[in-house]
């Protein structure tokens, strides 16, 4: 006998792009370039995996779960730093534990947190990361879905209190996934309200904070702090250095808020056994401290969309969120199709925007665009992007 709740899990996006183009044979001598996975190109800092290497001795030991001080202490100071927290807003031993990547940590922290048997719900955003819905299932809860408007998040103000009254867990994604657009500061003080009224709690994944063209997207504790909740009361932010420092591989964030739920967060990590190795934490105490990759990495993507909207103006709207590395794009056919197609055709792969979301009232909002990650080095990209343009003007959509 199984958990019957895994019957309620969907196959990944990945899973079903990859049957859709399954039996499509793109034209011989094609080099194929996918812009479906999130999954950042660029070269890794050396300095980072040097500091692997030197430390690999390390994975003799038992590493501890709640990690050591010196990598603590240098998300405590990162965080403070970037979101302008005040000196001694962040307690490393209280306000902080590494995770190994923020997969690990959105799919435990729902888990952690979840009173079952009482018809608790889950908000995430509509289209969303697959493990919002999948977390919400296997802690016994049912996922509401808000479904995005143009602004590239949902509305969260004209949100009825009927729902945050269910609400146990509420995600929110700033840079958002799949559109790019961060949340301002005053919806995430409005947010904050709704989670202190209702009881719920608030999580902000910001795993793609650190990637944006001009202006740097706002934090959920940022916003906590700046209205006078120096304790993060309901508050939790999931970061990670897969997008900023180009190592998702590493398997490497943190998870930071409100020390009560981190206190009991970290007795629930005790018993699944996901502590993060020493190597592991040394490189990634080195890659917190260090801001001049991360400037590297921001030049690389701002004229990779520059670039976007260059090659794409007048045949696809390819307009930029300001953060994030996607290009969420709508398409003049029905977006599978168009994936399907276009892969035929140009071996480029693209994710279609309704595998990422869920019918409402029988609409999907993620239907009719796209996903276009802009992962690869530029060259490549602009490549890619060259053969999107050939693509749709043979196609005499534009």
């Amino acid at each position: 006998m199984l958990n019957p709740d895994l019957t309620l899990l969907q196959p990944y996006p990945f899973e079903r792009l990859t049957a859709l183009i399954s039996d499509v044979r793109p034209p011989e001598n094609t080099d194929l370039i996918s812009l479906s996975i999130g999954e950042p190109q660029h070269q890794p800092p050396e300095f980072i995996l040097d500091a692997l290497k030197s430390k690999i001795h390390l994975i003799s030991k038992y590493p501890t779960t709640k990690g050591t001080a010196e990598l603590r202490i240098a998300i405590s100071k990162w965080l403070i730093k970037r979101f302008d927290l005040g000196q001694n807003s962040i307690d490393p031993d209280r306000h902080v534990i590494p995770v190994n990547g923020t997969r690990e940590a959105i799919f435990s922290a729902v888990q952690a947190a979840a009173v079952r048997g009482k018809g608790g719900t889950v908000v995430i955003p509509n289209p969303f990361y697959q493990i919002y819905e999948g977390a919400a299932f296997m802690a016994g809860l049912k996922p509401v879905y808000l479904s995005i408007d143009t602004s590239g998040q949902p509305d969260y103000k004209n949100v009825p209190d009927s729902v945050w009254q269910a609400c146990q867990f509420c995600f929110i994604c700033t840079p958002g996934n799949p559109t790019g657009t961060p949340l301002d500061i005053d919806t995430l003080q409005y947010l904050i309200k709704k989670a202190q009224r209702f009881g719920f709690w608030l999580a902000s994944d910001e795993c793609y904070s650190e990637i944006y063209r001009e202006i740097a997207p706002v934090g959920l504790l940022e916003a906590a702090y700046a209205m006078g909740i120096s304790n993060f009361d309901r508050c939790m932010v999931f970061h990670s250095l897969s997008k900023r420092s180009n190592l998702p591989g590493l398997r490497s964030g943190f998870i930071a808020g409100n020390a009560d739920f981190i206190k009991a967060f970290s007795t629930f990590r005790t018993y699944h056994g996901c502590s993060m190795s020493m190597a592991v934490q040394y490189a990634s105490e080195l890659a917190w401290d260090d801001e001049n990759h991360v400037l590297e990495n921001q030049q690389l993507y701002t004229k990779k969309f520059s670039m976007a909207r260059s090659i794409l103006n007048g045949v696809l709207s390819a307009k930029d969120p300001g953060a994030g590395f996607y290009l969420w794009v709508r398409t003049p056919s029905p977006c599978d199709i168009f994936s399907r197609d276009l892969f035929a055709q140009t071996g480029i792969i693209v994710l279609p925007g309704q595998y990422l979301g869920r019918k409402i009232d029988g609409v999907n909002p993620g239907a009719g665009f796209v996903r276009m990650a802009l992962v690869a080095e530029p060259k490549t990209c602009e490549i890619a992007l060259e053969r999107i343009r050939t693509f749709v003007v043979e196609q005499k959509w534009h």
